[in-house]
């Protein structure tokens, strides 16, 4: 709880929800949580905190709003999923944030954005002129454009590149599994939580990082790299379950979910 009590004075704040979270196996958008995840968020921004929300499910929704059974593994076809999908993707947030009087941003982002000097300073710069606006970005990753040259390969990458560029205090990560486990819980009945990470090398030498769901395509590897990437600029991570969007307030509250990547800077606080 020590570390814990600080994430209660956290003002600008990125979440990340993936793929897993937000559609069914079949593609199918799960609208209920979706709905649940925008009014918990609206409800931030209304206590004044600066809300950044990092989505996945643009090529998913693609998916299944033309009926595939499953996502495709050629490019070119994901790339036109992507431009179906993330048409209905940014419209159902807007019409989510509508109800609640919030405005939205789609910013779609690629690694070379972030990287090139003069792209980054105009990324940041327009994430921090909406955030001042009162506007919430809704990023993702550029699906329809990407190669292996400039993709960031998952959005748990793209939450973090995200959260360093903006100087966030937290970064919320939210997945299927209550944090980070010695195996995956879902398959491994005695797997450990691992509750808070202060050094990874001892705290997550236990860890198997092998699994990820059919839709999305990061694992458990990919979001412990994002933590220790925002770790190294001082940003807090907590990777949570967030079949239960409540969970963001409850994290904040202090409570002992997920797994709280500390930062030097929290942890010379709690010392």
């Amino acid at each position: 709880m020590t570390h814990r009590k600080y994430l209660k004075d956290k003002k600008k704040i990125v979440v990340k929800v993936g793929t897993s979270l937000l559609a069914y196996e079949n593609g199918k958008i799960n609208l209920q949580r979706m709905e649940k995840l925008v009014r918990v968020l609206a409800g931030l921004h209304n206590s004044g905190k600066e809300v950044i929300l990092v989505t996945s499910g643009a090529v998913g929704m693609g998916v299944g709003m033309i009926g595939l059974s499953e996502k495709p593994v050629d490019l070119v076809q994901k790339q036109a999923l992507a431009a179906i999908g993330q048409v209905g993707l940014i419209r159902l947030y807007q019409k989510f944030f509508d109800e609640y009087h919030k405005t939205v941003a789609q910013i779609l982002l690629t690694r070379d954005g972030i990287e090139n000097t003069l792209r980054r300073k105009n990324a940041r710069n327009t994430l921090h002129q909406l955030v001042e606006m009162g506007i919430i970005p809704v990023v993702n990753e550029n699906d329809t454009v990407i190669t292996d040259e400039i993709e960031f390969g998952d959005n748990d990458t793209l939450s973090a590149a995200v959260a360093t560029l903006i100087h966030a205090d937290l970064l919320l990560i939210l997945t299927n599994t209550d944090g980070v486990f010695t195996a995956d819980p879902h398959i491994h009945h005695s797997a450990q939580k691992v509750p808070k990470v202060l050094n990874a090398s001892n705290d997550l030498k236990d860890v198997d990082l092998n699994g990820s769901s059919k839709m999305g395509s990061g694992g458990m590897a990919s979001k412990i790299a994002a933590a220790e990437l925002c770790r190294e600029h001082n940003v807090d991570v907590v990777i949570a379950d967030g079949t239960d969007p409540a969970t963001i307030l409850d994290v904040l509250d202090g409570k002992d979910l997920g797994t709280f990547f500390v930062s030097d800077a929290t942890n010379q606080l709690a010392s």
